[in-house]
C-alpha cells in the first residue's frame, strides 16, 4: 500500500503508528520527517559501497549485494526495533524517492502480517511540500512583530501568549537558538531540517487569526528564514516591550544563567565580538568576566553591541508600532505583560 501526501498535515491526521525513515544515518541525520525513527536499509559504508558497485562493476552485481545488505539488516531490526511491535501496529516506511529501499523494507515487514503503508516518492516528495510551503506560497496569515531590545524577555512572553490561546510561532525554538553570539543552546538544526520543521507549523496555522512572531534578523544562528516569511515580518506592525536598562539586565543574568555558570565560555564569546568593537573596549568586556560583574557587563554589551543593531534592524521594518512599556521584568511583571500583548494581538484587527 502506498500513501501519497497532499499536504503538510496529513501525516498527523493519517496518525500512523510509527514513521521509518529507512535511509542511511547521515541523510536521517540532515532532515528526516517529523517524529521519524531511523531504521537504516543501508549504513552509510553500505550505502556507498554498493553505489562503487554499481558504477565500477555492474547495476546487477551492485542490487546482489545491495539485496543482501538489506535483507541482513531488516532481520536485525525485526529481532531488535520491532520485535515487540504488536500485530496492529501501522507503520509508514520511506526512503529518498520511495523506491528500492523502501519497498524492499515494506516487503519484509508486510510479509509479517503488519499493515504497511509506503510514502509515494519518499523523502523528495515531503521535501517539495516544504518549498512549495516555505519559497512558492506567500505566508498565510497576518503577522503581529513582538519587538523589544535585548533582554526584554520576548521569547519568554511568547511561550506565555501560546498559552493564552495567541497563535504563535516560536522561531527560536525551531532554530534551537536564542538569536545571538550568546544564545546557541547547542546544536542547531540543519537548514532543511529547519524549514521542515517551520512548514510543518506554518501549514497548521489558522490563516484566519494573526500570528505573533518574535522580531528577529533574516538568519537565526545558522539558519535562514525563507523569503516568504521574512517579507511577511517586514511588513508586519510591532508590539514593541519598553524595558529600563537596568530591568533588562537583570534579566539577562537570569535567562542566561548557563554563561553566567561557565565564564571561560562567556569569555570566549566576548572574544568573537573583537572584530566589532576597539580592544580597549574588549579588554573592558574581559576584564568584567574576570570579576564577575554580571550586571555591568550586560548593561555594556546592551549600550555599545546590541542596541544599537536593534536600532538599525529596526529601520529595515515596517511602520506602526504600538509601545507597551513595563519597568521591571521579574516573574509576575512578564505575567502581567503577557497579558497586556495578548489583550494587544486580539485587538488588532487582522494583524495591521
Amino acid at each position: 500500500m502506498t500513501f501519497r501526501l497532499t499536504a503538510l498535515t496529513d501525516l498527523a491526521e493519517m496518525a500512523f503508528d510509527t514513521i521509518i525513515d529507512v535511509r542511511s544515518p547521515s541523510e536521517y541525520a540532515e532532515d528526516h520527517l517529523p517524529g521519524a525513527i531511523n531504521l537504516p536499509a543501508l549504513s552509510d559504508a553500505e550505502r556507498a559501497r554498493v553505489g562503487t558497485l554499481y558504477k565500477q562493476v555492474s547495476p546487477f552485481t551492485a542490487r546482489k549485494l545491495g539485496a543482501a545488505l538489506v535483507a541482513r539488516n531488516a532481520a536485525h531490526h525485526l529481532e531488535t526495533a520491532l520485535f515487540e511491535m504488536p500485530g496492529g501496529w501501522r507503520p509508514l516506511i520511506y526512503c529518498w524517492r520511495g523506491g528500492q529501499r523502501s519497498g524492499s523494507i515494506s516487503l519484509i515487514l508486510s510479509e509479517v502480517g503488519w499493515r504497511v503503508a509506503r510514502l509515494e516518492g519518499g523523502y523528495k516528495a515531503w521535501r517539495r511540500h516544504v518549498i512549495t510551503c516555505l519559497h512558492e506560497r506567500a505566508f498565510p496569515a497576518p503577522v503581529i512583530l513582538l519587538d523589544g531590545n535585548t533582554g526584554s524577555a520576548k521569547t519568554e512572553v511568547l511561550g506565555l501568549l501560546r498559552q493564552r490561546g495567541v497563535q504563535v510561532l516560536d522561531l527560536e525554538g525551531m532554530a534551537n537558538h536564542r538569536g545571538s553570539l550568546f544564545g546557541g543552546h547547542g546544536p542547531q538544526p540543519s537548514q532543511r531540517a529547519f524549514e521542515g520543521r517551520l512548514a510543518v507549523a506554518i501549514a497548521s496555522l489558522d490563516p484566519a487569526r494573526p500570528v505573533v512572531v518574535e522580531a528577529e534578523s533574516s538568519r537565526i544562528g545558522n539558519c535562514l528564514l525563507p523569503p516568504t516569511l521574512w517579507r511577511a515580518m517586514k511588513a508586519a506592525p510591532r508590539i514593541a516591550i519598553s524595558a529600563p536598562p537596568a530591568a533588562r539586565a537583570d534579566y539577562l543574568i537570569r535567562a542566561y544563567g548557563d554563561l553566567v555558570a561557565d565564564p571561560g565560555r562567556l569569555a570566549a564569546i566576548v572574544e568573537s565580538l573583537r572584530p566589532f568593537h576597539p580592544a580597549a573596549r574588549l579588554a573592558d568586556w574581559q576584564a568584567l568576566v574576570l570579576r564577575g560583574a554580571w550586571r555591568e557587563l550586560a548593561a555594556e554589551l546592551m549600550l555599545h553591541h546590541y542596541d544599537p543593531r536593534y536600532n538599525r534592524h529596526r529601520a529595515r521594518m515596517g511602520e506602526g508600532v504600538t509601545e507597551v512599556r513595563v519597568e521591571a521584568l521579574g516573574p509576575e511583571a512578564i505575567v502581567s505583560l503577557a497579558d497586556r500583548i495578548a489583550a494587544l494581538a486580539a485587538a488588532t484587527p487582522e494583524g495591521s
